[in-house]
């Protein structure tokens, strides 16, 4: 039943004339990885994942592309939980008065290669807004194998320097500079919703069956 609704979505959206199509962020496969040095040492990692957000692309013509995410901060983990627990700490995220980091798009340009695009836009991270450029690859647009959901992913990197953002606890001794990159899978807005509806009903007959057995 999923598929039915959602491939009559995607053949519609086919016959539509060409132009920007919006997206929107799957959560679950919208993550990243940002990396630093430890005095020398070492490089440790942390995850953040469950980003949200939106994108307007034109295959056509992809310096026309916008998009704008929202990240959960206390989504972010380590491995090390007293790790994660400092990270949302005053020291650093201070995640109870500034939950959320955004990146709202400014500038679209080509890249070095067919795929590749450098995105520049304004970064909101603990109370401080700053211009940020991704190096951006584009990995694919075509209709997921799994949902039949006309979808485009990407993947992305950057380097920030934390100072700049009123984060910059054990500095020089730990890194200022923090190596970012992260991953996107995002399907079409219209269709994800009624993709996300028919599971809902779905779920919900598939638990009232259960119940009366």
């Amino acid at each position: 039943m999923t598929h039915r609704i959602v491939l009559a979505a995607a053949l519609a959206l086919a016959s539509a004339p060409l132009s920007a199509t919006t997206y929107t962020f799957e959560p679950n496969y919208t993550q990243g990885v940002f990396r630093w040095d430890h005095l020398g040492f070492a490089n440790p990692t942390a995850q953040f994942s469950q980003g949200e957000g939106t994108l307007e692309y034109d295959p056509a013509d992809p310096t026309r592309a916008s998009v704008k995410v929202t990240l959960s901060l206390a989504n972010v983990h380590t491995g090390v939980p007293a790790l994660d627990d400092h990270l949302r700490s005053e020291d650093f995220f201070e995640t109870a008065k500034f939950p959320n980091a955004t990146f709202t798009s400014t500038r679209v340009e080509k890249g070095d290669a067919p795929n590749r695009l450098k995105v520049a836009g304004q970064l909101s991270l603990h109370g401080v807004t700053q211009p940020v450029v991704l190096d951006v690859t584009l990995n694919k647009i075509g209709a997921n194998p799994r949902s039949d959901l006309p979808s485009i992913g990407f993947d992305a990197t950057t380097t920030l320097k934390r100072s700049s953002f009123h984060l910059g606890k054990y500095v020089p001794q730990v890194g200022d500079e923090i190596n970012v990159q992260i991953t996107v899978q995002a399907a079409e807005a219209k269709a994800y919703v009624t993709y996300l509806k028919a599971r809902e009903e779905e779920e919900a007959a598939a638990a009232k069956d259960a119940a009366k057995k």
